[in-house]
């Protein structure tokens, strides 16, 4: 069984955190906690779409050459990395001193995804590879979204309990929750 940590035990838990893993649904704001632990921590900020998945032009990196990359990034020190690629959970979860599953309802992740299109549209996002401009979704994305709690939250329990049994983890499921969990670390 995973440990789960409530908000204030993981702000408690981040104070001290050198690796942080934040990972869920697409459009539940992975990269913009990221970014703000890593502005609020100095945590290096590593995205898996930016850093690690693609190149420019939408085209995917070969997988070795992503399961190298994350290798690489995650034998250092300090780091709070987000991604949802569960593929990768063997190597990135048992160096993590802390989880932070975003794991908010199918409507709210596609309304804040098609908000992000709509303010980004055309333009690279910092967490993005560079000439990997926001564009409109595809349906094989939005339905990784809608799909999101059947299909892949399954395997993201199966690989916490398989690689990472003693991690704490904090399930935030809205913005009230990522508003506790920051009022939590500020205070």
């Amino acid at each position: 069984m995973r440990r789960e940590v409530s908000p204030a035990e993981a702000a408690e838990l981040l104070a001290s955190a050198r690796r942080v893993l934040v990972f869920g649904v697409s459009g539940g704001g992975k990269s913009a906690l990221s970014r703000w632990i890593e502005q609020t921590y100095g945590l290096p900020h590593i995205s898996m779409d930016r850093d690690i998945r693609w190149l420019p032009g939408w085209q995917v990196r070969d997988r070795v050459e992503q399961r190298r990359r994350t290798e690489t990034y995650v034998a250092q020190e300090r780091w709070v990395m987000d991604g949802t690629t569960v593929s990768s959970f063997d190597i990135r979860v048992p160096r993590a001193d802390l989880g932070i599953w975003i794991r908010v309802p199918r409507a709210q992740a596609l309304w804040q995804m098609m908000g992000r299109v709509l303010k980004s549209y055309g333009r690279v996002r910092f967490d993005m590879a560079q000439g990997c401009p926001e564009q409109l979704p595809d349906r094989a994305f939005l339905d990784w979204i809608w799909t999101f709690e059947a299909k892949q939250a399954p395997r993201i329990c199966a690989a916490l309990e398989q690689y990472g049994p003693d991690l704490p983890v904090v399930t935030l499921r809205s913005r009230r929750d990522i508003a506790a969990l920051k009022t939590a670390l500020r205070s």
